[in-house]
């Protein structure tokens, strides 16, 4: 995954020398989170986030989980091995919805 140059969020964080903002970091930990739960999962929360080191916009990085337990998984964000940001998600399965 990257974040382009171009990101919306990216002008005002911080001119003249972008770095991701920690809020772009959680939503890619959120979209990749429904292909390691293998279903639609809601995010309820993160109880512990650390940021570790900036990521800087184009470059390339990965989001890794493992299972803590049942609806709770610890999460990495690394780039070229440096590990950018730790924490855990919080999650739980959606329910269709039920219309008529």
């Amino acid at each position: 995954m990257r974040i382009p140059v171009a990101h919306p969020a990216l002008p005002g964080h911080f001119p003249g020398h972008p770095v991701v903002p920690g809020v772009v970091l959680l939503d890619a930990v959120i979209a990749e989170l429904p292909r390691h739960a293998g279903a639609d999962v809601r995010v309820t929360g993160f109880p512990a986030v650390k940021f570790l080191a900036p990521l800087l916009p184009e470059r390339e990085f990965e989001v890794s989980f493992t299972v803590k337990r049942p609806g709770q998984a610890t999460f990495d964000v690394r780039a070229d091995g440096t590990k950018l940001v730790s924490g855990t998600v919080a999650y739980e399965a959606r329910m269709p919805d039920r219309a008529g």
